[in-house]
């Protein structure tokens, strides 16, 4: 049985990580509409400067060639937003990702104690339901950590493809022109 002032305890710590993390999402937000304005930003003075481009072309070979040299940088600029906008959500997620590891030890830690607390006080005779539970718990965790190395295998998988895309793209739509 949990006292009065560990409820209290547990309490006020799950509000403070609820709280944590409320604020590390709002600067997750915060990052992506910072990027997002300035992206705009850049693209709005970039269509002014194209477009300015544009009307100064005398032929039409020459409009051509103006926007075919405007792919490249298109490419290489969508492929920096999206590893900027991937980098943004990633650090949220991975803040969220130890929040939950953190707090999942926790229970994982109070749920042992109250077993092994149960088992000090079973009554004689009830061994092998003893063994039991703590065979349960012990698959429990062992699954559990089981789960959290898949996730973390598939993360970092992305993270190498979407690398490896980001860096390939720029380079072919280079030789497209």
């Amino acid at each position: 049985m949990m006292t009065p002032e560990q409820i209290v305890a547990s309490q006020k710590a799950n509000v403070e990580t609820l709280f944590g993390l409320t604020a590390k999402a709002f600067e997750g937000v915060e990052k992506m509409v910072e990027l997002n304005l300035s992206v705009a930003k850049a693209a709005l003075d970039e269509s002014a400067n194209n477009t300015q481009a544009a009307m100064s072309v005398k032929d039409a070979q020459e409009l051509l060639a103006m926007q075919a040299n405007l792919f490249q940088p298109l490419a290489e600029k969508t492929a920096a937003y999206s590893r900027h906008l991937y980098d943004i959500a990633s650090g949220t997620g991975s803040e969220f990702t130890k929040a939950f590891e953190a707090q999942t030890a926790a229970a994982q830690k109070q749920f042992a104690s109250l077993v092994d607390s149960a088992a000090q006080n079973a009554p004689a005779g009830s061994e092998q339901a003893v063994a039991m539970m703590k065979g349960a718990m012990t698959a429990a965790n062992t699954a559990f950590e089981s789960v959290q190395k898949a996730v973390k295998q598939a993360t970092d998988m992305a993270e190498t493809n979407l690398a490896a895309v980001t860096q390939t793209a720029a380079p072919k739509a280079g030789k497209k022109k």
